[in-house]
This record gives structure tokens, sequence and C-alpha cells, in this order.
């Protein structure tokens, strides 16, 4: 049985950067049927703290993966492993 991966996109509106991952990010999920989901750090006081400095923040399962930018290759080898 598959084991159901999950990636959060962690971002804010406005943010360019935010765009491109939010792009490779649903690219790659879809290839490989995970789930994703996308966080505002505008709406969440403890992820602003956590990652202002960092956005776009991408993490897998709950655990970071990569911040500014996104490479599919790699996110792509993390859901597959």
């Amino acid at each position: 049985m598959a084991v159901m991966r999950t990636v959060t996109l962690i971002g804010k509106p406005g943010c360019h950067l935010c765009d491109d991952a939010r792009a490779v990010v649903s690219e790659v999920c879809a290839r490989l049927g995970a789930r994703w989901e996308e966080k505002d750090i505008t709406q969440d006081e403890e992820l602003y703290r956590r990652y202002w400095e960092q956005i776009p923040v991408v993490l897998v399962d709950g655990a970071q993966h990569d911040f500014w930018r996104v490479d599919p290759r790699r996110l792509r080898a993390a859901l597959e492993g």
C-alpha cells in the first residue's frame, strides 16, 4: 500500500518566489499523486515567527524540505523516497 505524502507550501500573497514555488509544487504533486496545501504566513502568527525570512518554505510531511527556490527534481526524490 502506497503512503500518501503531503507537501505544504508556506508563503504570502504578492510574493513572486511563492508563485514560482506554487507552480513547481503543483506540477510535481500532480504527477506523483501527492496532496499539497498552502498556508499564508500573514494569517498564522507562529508560521510568521518561524519562517518569515525564508518564504517560500516547502514542508514534506511536516518536515522542512526547501526554502526560497524549490528544485523539482529534489522534491520529486523526496516524495518518491
